[in-house]
């Protein structure tokens, strides 16, 4: 799989609470990028989860909005959650995050009432003590690896 910095909305981006990923792609105008070639949200857990008391529970968003900040006209268009304990469907096991976990929330094709000019992610994390580190990249899905096997980082840059 290819990187592109530009495509990047997180980069091992640690988590405590609610936020928006560190960056956001400017398409200049409304817009769906969804439209044309299939595009995906590549997630992947650096730092596993936690579910120290078991009531954690971690849902990850991509978003349309009309402000860089993502505070304004927010538009979800795909998301996935994680629940600790026995998760309600359709959300899944937290458990599953873990170091080097990756998932993919697929870009659906999406009228221009529903694009804004900013295309970014969501982490929303609710119970006592949610935290997790996430890097997020926008790609084509035709360059997703599912079978890629990612490891935490052994080193610490100082």
């Amino acid at each position: 799989m290819i990187l592109d910095a530009q495509n990047a909305l997180a980069t091992s981006q640690a988590l405590t609470a609610t936020a928006v990923g560190e960056n956001v792609i400017d398409l200049s105008l409304d817009r769906s990028i969804g439209n044309g070639e299939p595009l995906g949200v590549v997630f992947v857990v650096e730092v596993a989860a936690d579910q120290t008391t078991g009531d954690e529970d971690y849902t990850f968003q991509i978003e349309y909005a009309s402000s860089a900040a993502q505070d304004a006209d927010q538009k979800t268009v795909a998301s996935v959650a994680f629940e600790s304990g026995t998760p309600t469907a359709p959300a899944q096991n937290a458990d599953l995050l873990v170091a080097g976990y990756q998932f993919v929330l697929a870009v659906p094709p999406a009228s221009l009432s529903v694009s804004e000019r900013y295309f970014g992610i969501r982490s929303v994390l609710a119970g006592t003590s949610p935290t997790v580190t996430i890097s997020a990249y926008l790609q084509p899905m035709s360059q997703i690896d599912s079978q890629i096997t990612h490891y935490a980082a052994g080193y610490t840059v100082s």
